[in-house]
């Protein structure tokens, strides 16, 4: 079955026709149709009469609104809203947002609203290593989380690397300041026995206790589970890291005549070692705990990393990823409960007396 995409364009910092370039690769490599949402005087000269690709013209953005909520609820026009609504109308199976982590996840819990049981939505983002992607969730959607929100977020980052990363059982870990379960603020241990009791003896994923920062991209978890606001500075500060690695390989490679002879032959492994970190071959960060499936990919990627969030995100829609988030909370017990009604209080004779 085909799966068509809602892509919101107007975050992207290349412009919307990089997006709509995008969109026509991952069109043509796969069975995905495509809406895109932006200025249509963009989009058309580069997608105009491709089959499996309609834009709608929505020039309006609300890509760097200060007040996300507010410009969500006040701009009904805008283009993301636009798009996030296609799927809650049943036009778009799931939805692509450039750059703008804030309005997709405002305008998902507006439209089309978190999951049942679910306490909140989480970023989760599969960070490129030289071994196999460990997915970092939360990445940004929580600045602060409660202990039930942080296992609700395991199993999310469980059920995305079993589906879209194709890991058979993946390894959860507990982000602390030391490996022992005692390690970490108060939120953090008791997260650590939830998780614990919560993952003992699944058959689908495995609970691999506490891990350090450095531990992040060492292969050791294949999902790392923190709050939003601190895997967002562990991830900013990776980027920042591996940025600054390889512009002084350059540097070097390029400080004398030697030197360069010798980047020269070291030319094919350093492109496959840059390769290999590339934020783009993940596709960006999904949106996790909606009733469908959202990737926010950087606003800074190029046509490459759009068409690969557009060919995940339809890939994690037709393995049904957010059915399988709901069904393993389910069986963990761990999904959110529905407020009890209020018992009124006993009134008159015999009020007081304890029941039989």
């Amino acid at each position: 079955m085909t799966v068509t995409v809602a892509v919101d364009t107007t975050g992207a910092d290349l412009g919307p026709a990089e997006v709509a370039q995008g969109a026509l690769l991952a069109v043509r490599r796969g069975d995905v149709r495509v809406r895109l949402f932006g200025p249509a005087s963009e989009l058309l000269p580069v997608v105009d009469g491709v089959a499996g690709i309609e834009v709608v013209d929505a020039p309006l953005s609300i890509a760097k609104a200060p007040d996300p909520a507010l410009a969500v609820r006040g701009n009904p026009d805008a283009s993301i809203v636009q798009a996030v609504r296609s799927v809650s109308t049943g036009e778009a199976d799931t939805f692509v947002v450039a750059g703008a982590t804030g309005p997709a996840l405002a305008a998902g819990l507006v439209h089309v609203r978190r999951a049942r049981g679910i306490h909140r939505p989480a970023l989760a983002l599969p960070i490129p290593t030289l071994g196999r992607p460990v997915t970092l969730v939360d990445v940004g959607a929580n600045v602060e989380a409660r202990p039930d929100h942080l296992v609700q977020f395991g199993f999310m980052g469980a059920a995305l690397a079993r589906t879209v990363l194709g890991i058979e059982r993946p390894r959860v870990a507990l982000l602390s300041n030391g490996e022992e379960p005692t390690k970490g603020t108060p939120d953090v241990v008791e997260v650590h026995a939830l998780l614990r009791a919560r993952l003992q003896d699944n058959e689908y994923v495995e609970f691999i206790g506490n891990v350090e920062g450095t531990d992040i991209t060492a292969g050791v978890a294949d999902v790392v589970v923190t709050d939003g606001f601190t895997g967002n500075v562990a991830l900013k500060l990776m980027e920042g890291v591996s940025q600054s690695v390889v512009s002084g390989v350059k540097q070097a490679a390029m400080s004398n005549p030697m030197a360069m002879l010798g980047g020269l032959l070291l030319r094919p492994a350093l492109n496959r070692f840059k390769a290999s970190i590339d934020p783009e071959g993940s596709g960006g960060a999904y949106l996790l705990g909606l009733r469908s499936l959202g990737v926010v990919p950087h606003g800074r990627f190029s046509r490459t990393g759009f068409a690969r969030a557009i060919e995940l995100a339809a890939q994690g829609h037709d393995r049904r990823v957010t059915d399988l988030i709901h069904g393993d909370l389910e069986a963990a017990g761990a999904l959110r409960r529905p407020p009890t009604a209020a018992v009124p209080a006993p009134v008159g004779p015999g009020a007081d007396r304890p029941s039989e």
